[in-house]
């Protein structure tokens, strides 16, 4: 398959591929379903492949990367024919939109049914929710599952059996899906029956997040059903990469005040979801007992069986699902009252059924917490119970539940309650004074715990400090035995200390609180489906659409369309970067510029990079600073750093001599090499380090500018600090005792005796205990200085460079002065803490 010009104009050539395609996939007629007769891998030549390519790639980025309206579309493309007028790349948006429309990859047409009130309805004035018709939109089940499956690009980021993963002590630990006990559970079941044995097991993993789309007309509003392929490792899903989409739009009845409470109503809008979801998935139902044969991403044929896997939604919502009361848990038959008591059995359908063949609905409803009239539509399934189907959900439980509206709100409260409201005003402002202080860092967030320090009882912040441990224990992206060790000490850590808050006043009614509650039932979801991350509600919010519904329906299949055209052609060969061009044609098709170092790029500090997983570096910016002296001499006097010569020397001695017993910063300057070298100096330096649990790339990379700039955006300076490994540290040390921290003042680079060194003037942190802070759980350090009080300066390798760190302040009990800026954070201070709570990869690094 070659999308190719082939002499023609640009739009012929785009339906000269599309008629190539068509033969290809066994298109018929207008039917875009694709039947595949052959994968074919040669990628035959044509003489516009240039022009093919670019003009793919030029519909992509307008409609997909700016999302660029019809109208500005028009008016690029007269601006373009200013300079071709015989072939500007398309006529108009109409052209484009139609081309899209076309392609016959990822395509699952849209479809719709109506649902209406079948109840009784009263012969007069009735309700307008009872006479109105609700329409659903979906796509087929099936069929989406089968373009996820046959997507090549998911080569090696799928496990087509459950698997059994352990670490280096031998020991499980769990990661993807497939990786979970219930995984395996699953596929026992399908062995036992003979018909299915040795079949492929395709979960069906689902989502519903109401927040993510606002779209309303008439007295119904929708909002979104997803669906992803469970097969795929959670990098993929988290990456985006095609691996969730939307499978329908669901109906969500509207009513005036004088209803919305009226039993028949509520009831119909629940019923309504259940037997929504339930029609939805009905092209899978055959396929869930009845092994079928479809393409896998590596290319074989295998024998596949679907079954529902877990559901990914917040609290609301899962008790929709469980057709369960607001208040009750929707895994476990702990009573509202006192969710964390004792004693609690499991949810499941069967013992649903059996409460009802025994006790009235009130009963149900009051006693147990069951909506007993409902019937979820898992009963419609065969393998599948929504009670242990309902996942984890970190960002609504944990981030936005515990955290920010209970935990945070306590303080709150409970600064109102100790020191009445004026003060506990002035107390808050100072608190956003101190976050407001944080020094610089890519991705800045999670701050609050070191800027509470000094204002609430120590109690309340090692509560806060075990919940934040918590949360990021969880969110790691490996689990093993001992992580799982480590949550269930961290949970327990925050039970006992939590008690602050029901001592001092603010939570008399005590903690029965769901979303705190569901903490409880972490261990046992991680064993069953795998590391948490991979199935969060932040991947379906993500996905956040606010349009008109027609047109989010066309938008949508549009851009399956580009993202599975895309993919088709990369792996023919078609869509290859410019690094994986032969050398001796390079010249012809690109014309590269020399490349030093990584690009900076402003505002890009950090985020995702594919960089495969054993690449770990720390490289100077591309550019270095113009008009500044090159000798080190005058370049010290110009930093006020006179000693910079003689440290650069301590720098090459330790080169020079890796295994001596003195450092270089010990030895006579007499017996160091002299430099006479020229030096260059940068703004920043890039650093890419394996950090899977963060914003990564596919391979788990993560990639993270450090800067040292007298003036960062045209404003004050930034000097950022760093973890540097600890060369004395002992073999058998782990987390801060292995590292040591450092504030960069000069990123450069030098040659000495044919040489080239990449090198970074820090200065020293040093511990002032030999443990963490007992109240915060991070490290203190103090800055190191010399007999004479100035800050002890060395010259390190940027090979010794791990990653950025991030130090607040250690506040204390005063309040911060009106108008301080964080540009003097890291010099006001005697003590610092070490952010452990920065991102997911520091809290595994500086334990």
């Amino acid at each position: 398959m070659m999308l190719a010009r082939c002499l023609l104009s640009s739009a012929s050539a785009m339906r000269v591929a599309l008629m190539c395609a068509a033969k290809v996939w066994g298109i018929k007629g207008d039917k875009k379903e694709p039947v595949v007769l052959y994968r074919s891998k040669v990628a035959m030549s044509f003489p516009g492949q240039k022009q093919s390519r670019g003009e793919f790639r030029f519909a992509d980025f307008l409609y997909r990367k700016n999302q660029m309206s019809g109208g500005n579309i028009d008016e690029l493309m007269d601006i373009l024919a200013e300079f071709d007028d015989q072939y500007p790349p398309f006529s108009d948006h109409e052209e484009l939109y139609s081309l899209i429309d076309a392609l016959p990859f990822g395509d699952a047409p849209w479809h719709s049914f109506s649902v209406k009130y079948a109840g009784d309805i009263p012969e007069e004035s009735p309700p307008s929710w009872m006479l109105a018709e609700y329409d659903v939109w979906f796509r087929d089940a099936k069929q989406l599952m089968e373009l996820m499956l046959v997507n090549e690009d998911f080569d090696g980021e799928i496990d087509y059996a459950a698997k059994v993963v352990t670490d280096e002590h031998g020991q499980r630990e769990v990661c993807d899906l497939m990786s979970g006990q219930w995984a395996f559970d699953q596929s026992e079941k399908l062995v036992k029956d003979p018909n299915n044995h040795g079949a492929m097991f395709v979960p069906v993993v689902l989502g519903s997040d109401k927040t993510t789309v606002s779209v309303g007309t008439g007295n119904t509003e929708f909002y979104p059903l997803y669906i992803s392929l469970g097969n795929v490792h959670n990098n993929v899903r988290r990456a985006h990469r095609n691996a969730v989409t939307i499978l329908a739009f669901l109906a969500i009845p509207k009513t005036d005040a004088e209803f919305k409470d009226d039993p028949r109503f509520r009831k119909f809008r629940r019923q309504l979801f259940h037997s929504s979801v339930a029609a939805v998935l009905q092209s899978l139902k055959t396929a869930m007992t009845t092994a079928e044969v479809t393409l896998c991403p590596d290319g074989h044929f295998r024998r596949v069986i679907y079954g529902l896997g877990p559901y990914i939604a917040d609290y609301p919502e899962q008790v929709l699902l469980t057709c369960v009361v607001q208040g009750w848990c929707p895994r476990c038959t702990a009573s509202a009252d006192d969710l964390d008591g004792p004693g609690a059995g499991r949810h499941s359908h069967d013992h649903t059924s059996a409460l009802l063949d025994a006790l009235d609905l009130k009963t149900l409803w009051e006693d147990y917490g069951i909506v007993g009239d409902l019937v979820p539509f898992t009963t419609h399934f065969p393998r599948a119970d929504i009670h242990e189907l309902i996942a984890p959900d970190l960002l609504h439980q944990m981030i936005k539940g515990t955290f920010k509206d209970h935990l945070v709100t306590w303080v709150c409260e409970y600064l109102e309650i100790e020191y009445g409201k004026g003060p506990a005003a002035k107390i808050i402002a100072d608190i956003d004074r101190r976050i407001a202080a944080a020094p610089p860092y890519p991705g800045l967030r999670y701050v609050y715990l070191p800027a509470l320090s000094g204002h609430v009882p120590p109690q309340m912040v090692r509560a806060i400090s075990a919940f934040l441990d918590f949360c990021y224990l969880v969110r790691r992206s490996v689990i093993n035995e001992a992580t799982l060790n480590a949550i269930d000490e961290a949970l327990s850590r925050f039970h006992r200390e939590r008690v602050i808050f029901e001592t001092s006043g603010v939570r008399l009614d005590g903690f029965s609180l769901p979303r705190q509650h569901a903490a409880i039932h972490y261990r046992e979801l991680i064993e069953m489906f795998g590391a948490p991350n991979g199935l969060c509600s932040s991947i379906t919010e993500s996905k956040h659409i606010k349009a008109a519904l027609g047109q989010m329906l066309v938008t949508n299949q549009r851009l399956d369309k580009l993202a599975a055209a895309k993919q088709h052609f990369t792996s023919c060969g078609l869509m290859a970067s410019h690094r994986s061009i032969p050398e001796h044609i390079r010249p012809i098709l690109v014309n590269p510029a020399p490349i030093d170092g990584p690009e900076e790029i402003e505002g890009d500090e950090y985020g995702a990079i594919d960089d495969e997983a054993s690449t770990y570096s720390v490289r100077l910016a591309k550019r270095n600073v113009r008009n500044l002296p090159c000798n080190a001499a005058e370049l010290g006097a110009h930093f006020g750093v006179c000693q910079l010569p003689h440290l650069i020397r301590r720098f090459l001695y330790d080169q020079d001599n890796p295994n001596a017993e003195v450092a270089g910063d010990r030895v006579d300057i007499r017996h160091c090499p002299l430099f006479i070298g020229k030096v260059h100096v940068f703004p920043s330096a890039v650093a890419t380090f394996y950090a899977p649990s963060d914003q990564s790339g596919i391979g788990g990379m993560h990639r993270q500018v450090i800067r040292s700039t007298s003036s960062w955006r045209n404003g004050p300076a930034r000097y950022d600090c760093v973890f540097v490994e600890n060369a004395g540290a002992d073999d058998d040390s782990d987390g801060f005792c292995s590292l040591l921290a450092a504030r960069v003042r000069l990123f450069f680079a030098c040659l000495h005796e044919g040489r080239n060194y990449s090198c970074a003037l820090v200065e020293w942190f040093l511990p002032v205990a030999d443990e963490p802070d007992d109240e915060t759980g991070m490290w203190i350090v103090r800055p190191e200085l010399d007999h004479d009080g100035e800050w002890v300066q060395s010259v390190i390798s940027l090979d010794s460079i791990v990653r950025g760190a991030h130090l607040m302040p250690v506040f204390g009990e005063d309040q911060l002065p009106r108008g301080f800026h964080f540009s003097d954070s890291l010099d006001a201070f005697n003590a610092y803490y070490i952010n452990k709570f920065i991102d997911h990869h520091a809290h595994s690094l500086a334990f």
